[in-house]
């Protein structure tokens, strides 16, 4: 009985997390029917990041997304972007999006310290330590996202337009202009959730090898894989 209501568990689960939405499910069984909440990939994927309203919005996205997951200071991208637009030249943001400088100054009137630093991958996750905004380009679009852990050979990354994303060191190093936008106080906050485990998708890690009966890889190991990054 246990293995049925296992499999009809997971036909369910499969089922539903190929459509866009989320909800709830009542499976049948002896005891009365069962409530299972479902989650869809598109809410998964933007469970820790706020994505982006507007074309030339991610920094404002990427931002919002900073404070508010990472340092306990709740705020809405709308919010961000109207004080930011404020501090910087509006037409030069609508052709080429808010920059690290606007960032600054909007932090600064937060009472926030933060600046860009030139640094490699292992000095960020064995110094530094904490969540940080940088800058992607991708086919000459220039793109803001947050970096938020940093295992031995891959990059957990909030993205405001695409939602969490895993990327290999060699394939993130090749977007990736080496600088790093790092608030340089309340370290203690920004620390304690710097590569959390939580955020680092199980369906993509786990089960671990290949099976051994067929030789292929596991399920968890046969999702769609983009040319840049892997997402759940």
């Amino acid at each position: 009985m246990g293995r049925v209501f296992t499999a009809v568990l997971l036909a369910v689960v499969v089922l539903a997390g190929s459509t866009s939405h989320a909800g709830s499910v009542s499976i049948p069984g002896l005891g009365g029917d069962l409530q299972v909440n479902l989650t869809s990939f598109q809410e998964r994927r933007f469970s820790a990041i706020i994505r982006q309203q507007y074309d030339y919005s991610c920094g404002s996205a990427a931002l919002a997304s900073l404070l508010s997951y990472h340092y306990e200071h709740p705020v809405t991208e709308a919010e961000v972007f109207s004080r930011m637009l404020s501090l910087a030249d509006p037409a030069k943001v609508q052709q080429e999006g808010f920059s690290m400088l606007d960032m600054k100054r909007y932090l600064a009137s937060e009472g926030y310290l933060a600046d860009g630093f030139r640094m490699d991958l292992d000095g960020l996750r064995e110094r530094v330590a904490i969540p940080v905004v940088v800058l992607l380009t991708r086919d000459s679009f220039r793109h803001f996202v947050i970096i938020k852990g940093i295992s031995a050979n891959e990059v957990l990354v909030g993205d405001p337009a695409k939602g969490m994303a895993i990327y290999d060191r060699q394939t993130f190093l090749e977007s990736w202009d080496g600088i790093a936008f790092v608030i340089r106080n309340h370290l203690e906050t920004g620390r304690a959730s710097f590569r959390p485990r939580d955020q680092w998708p199980s369906i993509a890690r786990a089960p671990i090898g290949r099976d051994s009966a067929s030789g292929r890889m596991p399920v968890g190991h046969e999702m769609a894989r983009w040319p840049a990054y892997l997402e759940w």
